[in-house]
């Protein structure tokens, strides 16, 4: 038995409502066809994926096929989407996709940029980390990456966009914003610290060993600038974010700290319309976007 899509589509509707028949219903199937399907595909992994016949939780070999199988789905999905939308783009298409502190400085003005240069143009824009960014670039479903770091990856150039200075961010009314001297790591990273996925490019000794007083990481922003706000807690994010932090919350310099977080462009060699993709580029390299 060859897996098909269908199948992991069906066992993916399963673990993420727990039930059969929302699942079902979701799928446009009965709930036979669809406990089939599941059958079927546990004869054929020779292990269950859940545990019991409820279909509520699953197994610990059902977690990490759930995971893999989520990750094709989606990207089966975003293929097609890009497919239909590329037959539908007479005048061309370009997908752009980038981490979401620079999403809100670049996009407006690329925007603007594109629709003037070419009428008709569709645009694709996309905010999200840079691992799933390098991902899109690599299975051809961006054209253009903005992302922070530099990765090599074959048929795709990497040109150094700007740099900005890691800094403490927290409330206004937070002792360390009010205070007329700058803080320091030990100032910052104390058990109040919340560390977040841009804090992986902070290559600092003193941070590295510092950090590990930290017991929270949050990975969305808005949900880390919620809890900054509190007055509770602070963070350390690039300088590029402090544009559209709010007017509540600061952005400091950290004494001792001098780390720099390199954004990088990322351009497709190979892409439906290289003239668009290329002139896309060169504008988004002109600009000063630091």
């Amino acid at each position: 038995m060859s897996i098909k899509l269908e199948t992991l589509r069906t066992f993916c509707t399963v673990a993420q409502t727990g039930n059969l028949a929302e699942a079902a219903n979701r799928l446009g199937r009965t709930q036979s066809a669809v406990s089939m399907t599941l059958k079927h595909f546990e004869e054929h992994l020779g292990r269950k994926l859940f545990q019991g016949e409820r279909k509520a939780q699953l197994s610990a070999l059902g977690e990490q096929v759930f995971e893999q199988a989520l990750k094709q789905v989606r990207e089966y999905d975003e293929t097609i989407q890009g497919i239909e939308s590329a037959a539908r783009s007479r005048h061309g298409q370009i997908r752009i996709v980038s981490v979401p502190s620079v999403a809100a400085v670049v996009f407006p003005a690329v925007t603007d940029h594109m629709t003037n240069r070419f009428s008709g143009l569709k645009i694709e824009l996309r905010d999200t980390h840079t691992a799933q960014i390098l991902d899109a670039l690599l299975t051809g479903r961006a054209d253009i990456g903005i992302a922070s770091g530099h990765h090599s990856l074959n048929g795709i150039e990497a040109i150094p966009l700007f740099c900005d200075q890691f800094g403490l961010v927290a409330s206004a009314d937070h002792p360390l914003a009010m205070s007329s001297q700058l803080p320091t790591l030990e100032d910052v990273v104390t058990p109040k610290f919340i560390r977040n996925a841009l804090c992986d490019l902070i290559q600092s000794l003193a941070f590295l060993e510092a950090v590990e007083k930290s017991d929270v990481t949050i990975q969305n922003t808005l949900s880390l600038i919620a809890m900054v706000q509190t007055g509770e807690w602070v963070t350390i994010l690039p300088q590029t974010v402090s544009r559209f932090l709010p007017t509540d919350t600061v952005f400091r310099p950290i004494a001792d700290l001098s780390d720099q977080r390199e954004v990088y462009l990322y351009i497709r060699t190979r892409t439906p319309y290289a003239s668009i993709t290329q002139d896309c580029a060169e504008f988004i390299r002109s600009r000063d976007w630091s």
